[in-house]
């Protein structure tokens, strides 16, 4: 497994910077799961995006991702962390369909039945996964045990109404944690057949009516967002880096669509002065993402995460 070339640190130098730290950034790179103790929980989070039905590694044919990728070393790695690691959580942020002779073949039943296998807690859908149109979507829901998150497509007048949630709170050893979806628009994007009369709705707009729905009402000590708008561009577009900027209360954001490989996360000022968390891992499988996060008992609030590891694929076994 390859891992972040990290820095090392004492715990207690941690605890005590901790408190007073946490609201000046979200994310460092010390490894400080080895020095949680009884006062700290640790919760680990796993993320992917774009896998685009990559069960298989690339092939071995000399091109650049040759033998990277793949369920197998994912699935490898994820069972090791969970036996390492009490609270773990694992999101995909969309375009889990389209790639791959198997999502030709079997229309997603794959993938989903994999995701399901490997434990996934939720996901939001990318402009691909249309790519067989609402219904075809809707087929493959039963081989999925985990809810789809997406808060800013109306699916009401569609077959995918009442199937989709816009938020879900995990909650893991007293910590809660809020996670809500968002999706890119797609008119100009998916053929509007495939995405039939679903509507979008601003993406800005929900995600802080839900940050605040999540912070505020149910008083969620994280509160993550699961994206597929993009990491940034250069027109004027809603991208995470955008949503970030735009918006109150969302600590973290796991990106999909623009394939972006971000060797570590951005941090990001939101509309309050406060960081929010922007980061994507690249597509195929490729990279794992992981980042924990750590509380103070009694005070949860006090929270950074640390801990950044942009796991490499190909150096599974």
């Amino acid at each position: 497994m390859e891992e972040l070339s990290l820095l090392k640190t004492d715990r207690r130098g941690f605890l005590k910077r901790g408190a007073g730290a946490a609201a000046a950034f979200a994310w460092s790179t010390t490894p400080f799961s080895a020095f949680a103790g009884d006062s700290v929980v640790q919760l680990t989070i796993l993320r992917t995006n774009d896998v685009h039905s990559r069960v298989e590694p690339f092939p071995m044919d000399g091109s650049r991702n040759q033998g990277m990728g793949g369920v197998a070393r994912r699935a490898a790695l994820i069972k090791k962390i969970r036996a390492e690691q009490p609270n773990v959580l694992l999101f995909d942020a969309g375009d889990i369909f389209q790639g791959t002779p198997y999502f030709n073949l079997y229309g997603g039943e794959v993938e989903m039945r994999l995701m399901s296998d490997m434990g996934y807690d939720a996901g939001t859908l990318g402009n691909h996964d249309f790519d067989n149109g609402v219904a075809g979507f809707l087929r493959q829901m039963p081989h999925a045990n985990f809810p789809f998150l997406i808060a800013n497509y109306d699916f009401n007048n569609t077959e995918l109404k009442g199937k989709t949630q816009p938020y879900k709170i995990f909650k893991k050893q007293g910590i809660k944690v809020g996670v809500f979806g968002l999706g890119i628009e797609l008119d100009g994007l998916v053929n509007k057949k495939n995405y039939g009369d679903t509507v979008y709705l601003d993406p800005v707009s929900k995600a802080n009516e839900m940050a605040v729905l999540l912070k505020n009402e149910h008083h969620c000590d994280l509160v993550v967002c699961l994206s597929h708008l993009g990491y940034k561009y250069r027109e004027n577009k809603v991208s995470d880096v955008v949503l970030a900027q735009s918006t109150r209360h969302i600590d973290l954001i796991i990106g999909g669509h623009t394939h972006t490989f971000m060797k570590l996360p951005e941090n990001i000022m939101n509309l309050d002065g406060k960081v929010t968390v922007v980061n994507q891992v690249g597509f195929a499988g490729i990279n794992l993402g992981r980042l924990d996060f750590f509380f103070e008992k009694g005070s949860p609030d006090k929270k950074m995460s640390a801990a950044v590891y942009p796991v490499h694929s190909s150096g599974l076994g």
